[in-house]
């Protein structure tokens, strides 16, 4: 019996290691038990896989690239250096356990699942010529890898030009959205993507503010506020309450949770799927990560707060990677609205930035391709 481990290193990475591993449940003759070690939080929305591993939410959610020593610094004070500790323990006695490991995420992830002396396959998230290369150090790691997918064509055209057998099949974040319709919500809403951190909360009063700024603007359309997994939809609706909102009664729409107004505005916290929420959405206002680019992938023009330092790299980052799908805004939100208000008053851009979107983030079809290397690798293929 084939045994696999994922290792990632990320809230979207796990949801990308869960549909692949969705993709290997369909192929004949491959084990139901497929295990996952989250690197980052604490595996929610891992599911089929199976959680193993020491894992812990830390204060920055993983975000601590770009030099961002204040949250690393954050992170080293609520017990990162214990939990890489256990991790790297757990990877180290890995060996005989699995057939094969397969790092989602960037070159970290990749370090670590080759600690367990496991054939390795790489699905790479992070990086993309479009706005970070792999750099040296990252080539060495990938070319350890028997197999290394990374998100787009191009990507891999440079790679291999480096020495770097890279293939690209197809976005796997393109396959995180099933293929359904907007569950029959229309087409006409705003969807507000807060992300799935604990950052979310604050981010979604802020994304809430500019949706009632909105509101004092132009009529509807409402908004659709996605509540992730691993967060507390109670609590939004607590904090968008503290923060001048108003309760509605129900009914909400079906995978609604609660609705709030103020004024004309009218928001519905989302935990339903977030697919039906993206089919819906006209735009999305997002500070989030891999939702953002699912949105992206649709053809859903995005549009996020610009923020300060030291936040802001991660934003121009995505705004580098998105290209014309993404438009940044000013985080106040009188200054926001009106940005939003002339957007959707603008069809035509609407249109050429969801063309973008669906240019940027590529063909579906990595998913299954991952799948069938996964098995290749171990030998059951």
């Amino acid at each position: 019996m084939l045994r696999i481990l994922f290792v990632a290193n990320g809230h979207g990475e796990t949801a990308i290691a869960a549909r692949i591993a969705g993709e290997l449940a369909t192929l004949a003759g491959v084990p139901a038990g497929v295990d996952l070690l989250a690197l980052v939080g604490t595996g929610a929305g891992a599911a089929p896989l199976a959680l193993v591993g020491p894992r812990r939410a830390m204060p920055s959610g993983g975000l601590v690239a770009m030099g961002n020593v204040r949250a690393f610094s954050r992170d080293v004070r609520a017990g990162f250096a214990k939990l890489l500790a256990s991790q790297l323990l757990f990877l180290g006695r890995a060996r005989a356990r699995y057939d094969v490991v397969v790092a989602v995420g960037d070159a970290y992830a990749l370090a670590l699942a080759l600690l367990t002396r496991t054939p390795a396959v790489f699905v790479g998230t992070a990086k993309s010529v479009h706005v970070a290369p792999y750099g040296p150090f990252e080539r060495v790691l990938l070319r350890r890898a028997q197999r290394a997918f990374v998100r787009d064509e191009r990507t891999a055209a440079v790679l291999r030009g480096q020495g770097v057998e890279a293939e690209a099949p197809g976005n796997v974040i393109v396959d995180l959205v099933p293929d359904d319709e907007a569950g029959g919500l229309g087409g006409q809403w705003i969807g507000v993507l807060p992300g799935s951190r604990e950052t979310a909360y604050a981010d979604g009063v802020r994304l809430a503010r500019v949706v009632r700024a909105l509101g004092r603007l132009r009529p509807g359309p409402g908004a659709l506020l996605s509540v992730a997994p691993a967060l507390d939809a109670e609590r939004f609706e607590r904090e968008l309450v503290a923060d001048g909102w108003e309760r509605c009664e129900a009914p909400f729409p079906a995978g609604g949770a609660f609705a709030v107004r103020a004024g004309a505005a009218r928001l519905v916290g989302w935990t339903g799927n977030l697919g039906t929420l993206l089919r819906a959405s006209v735009l999305v206002l997002g500070q989030a990560g891999t939702a953002n680019e699912q949105a992206a992938a649709l053809g859903v023009p995005v549009v996020a707060l610009g923020e300060s330092l030291p936040q802001d790299w991660y934003r121009m980052r995505q705004r580098r990677l998105l290209g014309d799908a993404l438009l940044l805004v000013p985080a106040a939100p009188g200054l926001a609205a009106p940005a939003v208000a002339a957007l959707l008053e603008d069809p035509e851009r609407l249109a050429r930035m969801g063309a973008a979107g669906r240019e940027r983030m590529g063909p579906p079809g990595g998913a299954a391709a991952v799948a069938r290397a996964i098995l290749d690798t171990g030998g059951a293929g």
